[in-house]
């Protein structure tokens, strides 16, 4: 198994990495871990990796450019633009470390075990250009209902929570099986519970949904347009389109944290 964390903070990485399961599955060759630096793949002066969103707002948007050159980096071939995807390894996942994301559960960690590569990017900021969620990343993933100031130390509790699951991690098998959450049937639905009628919409109050997109400079990336009524300047338009994308990203990611009739 091999896990890669893009972070601009590479030095985070070096005390955890050394200690416990991991630094002894690491000795053993049972995984292989490579911290990249997203500073890298910049290429002005300073090094830029964030951005002012459209449409405003306070803090700043990781860009696109530098977050899809390093993944390709690391897959060797590019992964395509809006006229042209690349292709896929289905034995690799990209994963993007965001309080917006679908939440992490033991049953998650089974899954990621029969994976041969996952990518972890490490969000800091305000948050990350909506494109890297829908076309770069294959899944966002959330440690939980609250916010942290980056993407590692989640990125690092998955690396250690999958590779106790791997064969030969553990001196003794049955301690995996043994744990909490191993014996605990969480079936993950699918279904969206259904937002039919203005009252129901009224019960979705702010404090119950996931952030809104968001999107920074270039406005146009690889043929992936940022949505028009951001860069448009109407204040009232934007503030009703980011509620909007804020309730489908709800129902999509955490459809659990919408009232349901």
């Amino acid at each position: 198994m091999r896990f890669d964390l893009i972070t601009i903070f590479p030095e985070f990485f070096l005390g955890p990495l050394e200690h416990g399961i991991v630094r002894r599955a690491r000795e053993s060759g049972l995984v292989e871990v490579r911290v990249l630096d997203l500073r890298d793949f910049t290429k002005d002066r300073h090094r830029t990796v964030d951005d002012r969103p459209f449409g405003g707002g306070e803090g700043m948007v990781l860009k696109p450019e530098p977050l899809f050159e390093a993944v390709e980096s690391l897959v060797g071939h590019s992964l395509g633009d809006a006229a042209k995807p690349g292709a896929r390894n289905p034995k690799a996942a990209v994963i993007l470390m965001s309080a917006a994301g679908k939440v992490f559960r033991q049953e998650t960690a089974r899954s990621y075990r029969e994976l041969e590569r996952i990518i972890f990017i490490c969000g800091r900021y305000e948050g990350v250009d909506e494109r890297v969620a829908e076309h770069l990343a294959t899944e966002e993933i959330s440690v939980g209902d609250f916010v942290l100031s980056g993407g590692e130390l989640p990125a690092m509790m998955i690396v250690d929570a999958v590779t106790r699951l791997l064969p030969g991690a553990l001196g003794n098998e049955a301690s995996s099986q043994n744990e909490s959450f191993s014996r605990v049937a969480r079936p993950e639905s699918n279904a969206l519970p259904p937002v039919g009628n203005a009252s129901q919409l009224s019960r979705i109050t702010s404090h119950a949904l996931l952030d809104f997109p968001h999107y920074t400079r270039p406005a146009e990336y690889r043929g992936w347009a940022v949505p028009e009524i951001l860069i448009g300047g109407n204040h009232a338009e934007v503030a009703k389109w980011r509620r909007a994308a804020a309730i489908e990203k709800t129902r999509r990611n955490r459809p659990d944290l919408l009232p349901r009739e």
